[in-house]
């Protein structure tokens, strides 16, 4: 599954919201499935509950770089993530660790399997105020994240 995630009436935390559409009229192998999840962290916790191989997330990312920068992060093993307690759970805020927090929490409780692989697509924001659209260094990078994305998914169907 590739998740875009981020709020698009934040600038350029509309990212990932952006990238899954555009990769949606992008070819990609058979089985792989591109959602819009939003600000949905909640429902793409539980959604993540039904069994998926690979889960990539798409989101802005602020990590220092210059703003557009793409980041790739393999966020797969859980002691690479915060421990679950530490990660508040807002479900109007969900970053990409707090639904993968929840997630390992739901997969303890029920038995169910995380997905085997978990990468995280970050794009560096520009800015994360209020407003519709992306910035114009997010916005050129975009293209970038999808031919990235569709070059992951085809490695991780080949393995």
């Amino acid at each position: 599954m590739v998740a875009g995630v981020g709020n698009i009436f934040l600038g350029d935390d509309g990212f990932g919201v952006e990238t899954a559409r555009a990769l949606a009229n992008h070819e990609l192998p058979a089985g792989v499935e591109v959602a819009d999840i939003g600000i949905r962290g909640v429902h793409l916790a539980y959604r993540l509950l039904d069994g998926y191989d690979t889960l990539v997330l798409l989101d802005a990312t602020a990590r220092g770089g210059d703003p557009g920068t793409l980041y790739v992060i393999d966020a797969t093993d859980p002691g690479t993530r915060p421990p679950s307690e530490s990660v508040p759970l807002d479900g109007h805020r969900m970053t990409p660790d707090a639904v993968l927090a929840l997630l390992d929490t739901l997969c303890a409780g029920t038995g169910a399997t995380p997905p085997r692989r978990t990468l995280v697509v970050g794009c560096e924001p520009a800015q994360v105020e209020e407003g519709i659209g992306l910035s114009p260094q997010v916005t050129a990078a975009v293209p970038e994240a999808v031919r990235l994305v569709a070059e992951l998914v085809r490695d991780e169907a080949v393995v």
